[in-house]
């Protein structure tokens, strides 16, 4: 274990060991500790290189700045404590945007201010306030709006603000917001089309309708205000049975992939990196969170979406190995993945308190 203990706001740099030996690849990749912070969930890349990373549980947000550039964090920076599951955050403009259930919050200037962060800026503490399903994913889009989903406040119901089940396009000036997409019970992460720049993203599909029962999702939404089916359809053909009888079928647009069952996919990004070899350009990488109710537990992996155009061609396991399929335990839980400048990737693990960094050789 190393510490370095080097003023205030600079936290210990541990460094734990994992069994990532355990870990599968496909040949030719490889995978390290870039650095353990407490719950990682979702991860944004600042202008100067830091790697923010919020959190669920722990309430906290941190930095992770690579001062020597060998791809490991050494310094670790508290950015913010006891907030109310800060899990979502956003880099743009030398400022991060952190989503804590109901409020949006800007750190302005924030890769000059680590050590001594600036009182955050209240963008808005108007969303829902529901802790179920309450934390956030939150990324811009490449029209410069911050978009911020609202997850529904139970399993499954109808609720009376109807920003509940959506994704919000939000103004990250002055925290006006109008709702993207209709019909998403619980996205924890999206990205956008390189190309395209067509908004993709996950969903969590609802819980007790047995252990097959509904496939999570990966949606594709070409344009505002389509309806994605919760809580009337659940992926492209499960009525549901309390709401089913009520589905507008010819309205809802179908998903793009369906997933496993339960496999609760999160944080998602296309690769735009160089590194990776040629076939894995463009794909989506997608982090299945895993199962928590499911008697045989599935997902606790990363996936990769090869796409031909908007359709999908395949389909396949990328990292695996921190579920013991054999025993049915699990050390780790992959939540976010982003891209670095040299194309390598990250991800993080809120379960081992760490976050990967994946090479190609």
């Amino acid at each position: 274990m190393l510490c370095l203990i080097l003023s205030a706001g600079i936290l210990p740099v541990v460094t734990a060991e994992l069994p990532l030996d355990e870990l599968k690849l496909p040949s030719g990749f490889e995978i390290e500790l870039y650095a353990q912070v407490d719950n990682a969930r979702q991860m944004a890349l600042g202008d100067k290189g830091t790697v923010f990373v919020g959190s669920r549980n722990a309430g906290k947000v941190h930095a992770l700045v690579d001062e020597n550039g060998d791809y490991k964090a050494d310094r670790v920076y508290l950015i913010a404590d006891g907030l109310n599951m800060p899990s979502g955050i956003a880099f743009k403009d030398g400022d991060l945007y952190v989503a804590a259930v109901n409020r949006v919050l800007r750190y302005d200037h924030i890769e000059s201010r680590l050590s001594n962060p600036p009182k955050p800026v209240v963008i808005t503490s108007a969303l829902p306030d529901d802790e179920h399903h309450g934390w956030k994913y939150i990324a811009f889009g490449p029209d410069g709006y911050l978009y911020v989903p609202v997850g529904v406040p139970c399993n499954i119901c109808l609720s009376a603000d109807n920003r509940h089940g959506t994704i919000l396009q939000m103004d990250p000036k002055t925290g006006e917001h109008q709702i993207y997409a209709h019909g998403v019970r619980n996205s924890v992460g999206f990205d956008w089309h390189p190309l395209t720049k067509q908004l993709w993203f996950t969903d969590n599909g609802r819980d007790r309708l047995g252990d097959e029962l509904p496939p999570d999702e990966l949606n594709r939404a070409p344009g505002q205000g389509l309806h994605f089916g919760f809580p009337y359809l659940h992926a492209a053909s499960t009525l549901d049975p309390e709401y089913g009888e009520h589905a507008q079928l010819d309205e809802y647009t179908r998903p793009a992939l369906e997933l496993g069952a339960h496999v609760a996919p999160l944080g998602m990004v296309f690769y735009t990196g160089k590194q990776f070899p040629v076939d894995y350009h463009g794909r989506i990488f997608i982090a299945e969170h895993g199962s928590w109710n499911r008697s045989t537990k599935s997902g606790y992996r990363v996936i990769s979406v090869k796409l031909n155009g908007n359709r999908v061609e395949s389909v396949e396991p990328f990292i695996s190995g921190w579920l013991n399929e054999k025993e049915q335990t699990s050390w780790g839980r992959p939540v976010d993945v982003i891209n670095l400048p040299d194309g390598s990737m990250l991800v993080s693990d809120d379960y081992a308190d760490a976050i990967y960094r994946i090479t190609a050789r």
